[in-house]
């Protein structure tokens, strides 16, 4: 009787026994987290008011309907504050964020040891904190106007453009900066014909995208003081004039509208 020989010939799977279960087990404990996640978030709601939400919001809508388009005269003079609470802050965001940038690089700091975390430090409780925070904080100390809507938007932009910046800083080509450096050129020719030639494209993306980021958010700054067509809404809401909060998000659609496409021609115009 012939010997059948067994096939030992191992066979693949993707996934050990174990790497398996440890996914199943991930899976579990990620459903049980949103279950628990659910329940905190619910614990004091009251669906009295979430049943009644339609009704609400078709009675608000229906106050809001037609917009007053008369008030739109009242708009165009906080719009262009608005416009220039981004523009200004996001440039004097540029101007504090580009040497933080180099200073936090790891391949042009001149120091690993103090001036680097420091930067990183700055470019950190940057982003922490949120442009509304910043403009609540500079109205208590400056008072309300243009002035603390600025600093607000510029105290955001440093910590979005350094990160992005220093990260473009570390990401050149080491080819290059070695080929300047070894015809005998000093540090800031270094910097000159070999890093900034490589990162001013990346550059000047992130400074028109942080301004379309800012137009947004400066619309809202007005809510705490901070000047701006935030103002307008303000004092909107606080009268409950519904159809003037209408027109008001127009302006603000279109002028974001507005932004995005000019942001986005820029950065094709870059690419």
């Amino acid at each position: 009787m012939p010997v059948q020989k067994i096939d030992a010939r191992p066979v693949w799977r993707r996934r050990t026994t174990v790497r398996q279960w440890a996914i199943w087990a991930g899976w579990l404990a990620l459903a049980i987290a949103a279950v628990w996640c659910w329940q905190v978030m619910n614990r004091n709601t009251m669906w009295v008011f979430v049943e009644d939400a339609p009704q609400q919001a078709a009675d608000l809508l229906s106050r809001a309907w037609p917009p007053r388009w008369s008030y739109l005269d009242r708009l165009w003079a906080p719009l262009w504050d608005t416009l220039n609470i981004a523009t200004l802050g996001t440039l004097l965001g540029i101007v504090i964020a580009v040497p933080v940038a180099f200073l936090a690089a790891s391949n042009t700091t001149p120091s690993k040891l103090l001036l680097r975390p420091l930067a990183l430090f700055i470019i950190v409780a940057s982003r922490s904190i949120n442009s509304l925070i910043w403009a609540l904080l500079l109205v208590a100390i400056i008072g309300p106007g243009l002035l603390a809507g600025i600093i607000a938007i510029a105290l955001r932009s440093i910590g979005f453009i350094g990160k992005l910046l220093y990260e473009a800083i570390e990401e050149v080509d080491a080819a290059q900066v070695e080929a300047v450096r070894a015809t005998g050129a000093s540090g800031m020719q270094v910097m000159d014909y070999a890093i900034v030639p490589q990162v001013l494209p990346a550059f000047a993306g992130i400074s028109v995208f942080r301004w379309d980021i800012n137009i947004r958010e400066s619309t809202i700054l007005g809510l705490v003081g901070a000047g701006g067509i935030g103002v307008q809404l303000e004092s909107s809401l606080a009268r409950l004039a519904w159809s003037e909060i209408a027109v008001i998000f127009a302006v603000i659609l279109v002028t974001v509208v507005f932004s995005e496409w000019v942001s986005g021609r820029v950065r094709q115009a870059i690419i």
